[in-house]
């Protein structure tokens, strides 16, 4: 499932990125598709089941692991394994409540609330791209979402490999290239997503 996410942040910061072109037409005209195709309404549904099945998951192996060790060692054994992992549970706790004001920001006022409309060769759409420029003229707004997706970062490094090892692929061969692999990943997700705001806060 959370390769399917992977996947899903990949189009998104594809969308996303068409609000930097001089006319956000394109952007307006994505957005608009995204929520009226009625395949993407059922990804969408697909989508939020995933992050609901993911967050539980991991959930459950954090009780598990603390089941397990119910008397934390006095020194802990950092060599043992990597920041990443340790700290999985508190990057998604952060990412959750991102994504919840992150939902509130954009998807329900996309939805639910009132957006001005831009007419596109005649036809109206919601000016989704007026809303995320203007946004990210606010300075907290651009902080927030460069300290949110530096955090990202560091969650994904770890959760693409752990993907991986839930497969059972766990060996000499295939772990380096999949830390290398899932390091890229998280790279280009990380600095896609932040070159969004600095570049509108600076233009």
């Amino acid at each position: 499932m959370g390769l399917f996410l992977i996947t899903f942040l990949f189009v998104h910061l594809g969308i996303n990125l068409l609000v930097l072109l001089p006319d956000t037409s394109a952007f307006n005209i994505a957005a608009h598709f995204m929520g009226t195709n009625p395949i993407i309404k059922v990804f969408e549904v697909v989508l939020f089941s995933g992050f609901i099945i993911h967050i539980i998951y991991g959930l459950t192996l954090q009780v598990q692991n603390w089941m397990a060790r119910p008397n934390r060692y006095k020194i802990e054994g950092w060599s043992h394994s990597s920041p990443f992992s340790k700290f999985m549970i508190h990057t998604a706790v952060i990412i959750f409540i991102f994504l919840v004001i992150h939902l509130a920001d954009f998807y329900f006022k996309a939805k639910f609330g009132h957006l001005e409309e831009v007419l596109i060769n005649g036809e109206p759409y919601h000016d989704m791209a007026a809303l995320v420029l203007a946004k990210f003229k606010i300075i907290g707004f651009v902080i927030g979402y460069i300290f949110i997706f530096i955090i990202l970062g560091f969650h994904l490094h770890h959760g693409f490999q752990s993907a991986f090892q839930s497969f059972g692929l766990n060996n000499k061969t295939y772990t380096p290239i999949i830390k290398n692999v899932g390091t890229l990943i998280a790279f280009i997700l990380a600095i896609g997503y932040i070159i969004i705001p600095v570049a509108i806060y600076f233009l």
